[in-house]
């Protein structure tokens, strides 16, 4: 039983780190605890309860949590502080010793968040708690619901947790467990609930999307095709979907769908097929190849965003070069390019071949100028078009921004802004880029 009354007139502060789906549940948490009367603390606020939602998908993520962790205690002298996610399943003891750290939750306890800071509260008589609870990766078997926008002007849909695919550089298994989901049914209600409180966008959140469908028998094809007919809800999102699991079916349904939009994003990770096996993925470059030609005739204009990572262990000179045409020739829009990171308790530990940093940084950096190359020639192809526009929230008298149904990023000059136009569809002609190329302004409203 959760006692709201300790919660009332409280103020909390809420950083997250990583994916779009640790927002997800991080703005679920913050909407949670409003109800319960508690708001956020405003710049130049001391909190009441601080959270942080972590990261662990490189060591640089565990060094920003790290930051983040100690700078909510320093900013925040005396609060409760609740540390969560993926670190905190990981590193959970560790964590607990920090300096003003009062509760560390792994990712199964996660979902009992709130009643678990509802019994704590009371515990805490001025010393930090300094405890954690969490279970071992093959026991988390909860799945915390989570459809929300927080600050943002799009809804975040969580629909999927966890992998069953243990890629040998990656710990997301080990934090995540194993795949999961909820039903159709309660997602639907959830996509409904969000339209009635005015959502237009919904973004699809998880770790494996694709894998849909392990607990309750159903598909994700299936679960589109509901989400689709959910009135009120003029656009979805899928924000990433394994390769191998993307049937012609799936791209027929994207296609032909009512709010479905013509933008995926597939993980690539190598465009060599020795490094590819290498991490135990489960495709070649030519399944990935076929995929990207088969949305591109169902989708022409479809906007495809790519990761790669770049100095792995195994990475030759030679691979990379392989990656780098490969890329080349694809027609895609953009790379989320990072560097390999070294994992404890990753099964590429073992592979011989090490990247040194400076070659990481060189492969990068090439690779994201034929980002830069590929994003604007596809930008540059809509320049004079009447396009609908989701615009989102700016500051009073700053440039508003929006995106397309495919994912082109537009700017709205100030002197056209408007704040009735936050969470607006408008219909406007696109002109030429913004200063930086990042973005296509807006010519005229229609």
């Amino acid at each position: 039983m959760i006692d709201s009354s300790v919660f009332q007139g409280k103020k909390a502060r809420y950083f997250t780190l990583g994916c779009k789906l640790n927002f997800a549940e991080t703005s679920t948490f913050g909407d949670m605890l409003q109800r319960m009367g508690v708001t956020t603390a405003q710049e130049g606020e001391t909190a009441d309860i601080c959270l942080v939602n972590t990261c662990s998908v490189t060591d640089i993520a565990d060094h920003k949590c790290r930051q983040a962790i100690h700078r909510m205690v320093r900013n925040n002298p005396g609060a409760f502080v609740v540390v969560t996610g993926c670190y905190a399943q990981l590193q959970p003891e560790t964590i607990s010793r920090f300096e003003g750290v009062d509760l560390v939750l792994g990712n199964n306890e996660k979902a009992s968040l709130v009643q678990f800071l509802s019994q704590k509260w009371t515990e805490k008589e001025g010393e930090s708690l300094h405890q954690y609870y969490n279970v071992k990766t093959k026991d988390i078997k909860t799945f915390a619901p989570s459809c929300a926008r927080g600050n943002r002007t799009r809804y975040f849909l969580k629909v999927q947790d966890g992998c069953d695919y243990f890629c040998t550089y990656c710990t997301i298994p080990l934090a995540r467990g194993f795949s999961r989901n909820p039903t159709i049914a309660s997602l639907v209600e959830q996509a409904r609930q969000a339209a009635q409180d005015g959502g237009k966008e919904i973004v699809l959140t998880g770790v494996n999307i694709g894998d849909f469908g392990k607990s309750t028998g159903e598909s994700f094809i299936d679960l589109v095709k509901a989400l689709d007919e959910v009135e009120g809800v003029r656009r979805y999102r899928i924000s990433s979907l394994e390769p191998d699991l993307i049937s012609d079916e799936l791209i027929e349904c994207c296609a032909k769908s009512r709010a479905f939009m013509p933008h995926f994003h597939i993980p690539l990770q190598s465009g060599s097929d020795t490094v590819l096996r290498l991490m135990h993925r489960h495709y070649d470059r030519s399944l990935f190849a076929e995929k990207i030609v088969k949305i591109k005739e169902a989708m022409p204009d479809a906007f495809i965003g790519v990761d790669v990572m770049v100095g792995c262990r195994g990475e030759t000179d030679e691979c990379f070069e392989e990656t780098y045409s490969f890329i080349e020739g694809l027609d895609v829009t953009q790379l989320h390019v990072f560097p390999y990171s070294e994992r404890p308790g990753t099964a590429a530990l073992k592979i011989s071949h090490v990247v040194d940093d400076k070659t990481k940084k060189e492969r990068s950096r090439r690779l994201l100028a034929l980002s830069d190359e590929k994003t604007q020639t596809f930008y540059a192809r809509h320049t004079g078009k009447d396009v609908e526009v989701l615009f989102e929230k700016a500051a009073r008298g700053k440039t508003m921004h929006g995106f397309t149904d495919n994912y082109v990023r537009v700017e709205l000059p100030a002197n056209m802004a408007r704040e009735e136009y936050d969470n607006e569809i408008l219909r406007v002609r696109l002109g030429g880029f913004n200063r930086d190329k990042t973005a296509l302004k807006v010519e005229t409203l229609s």
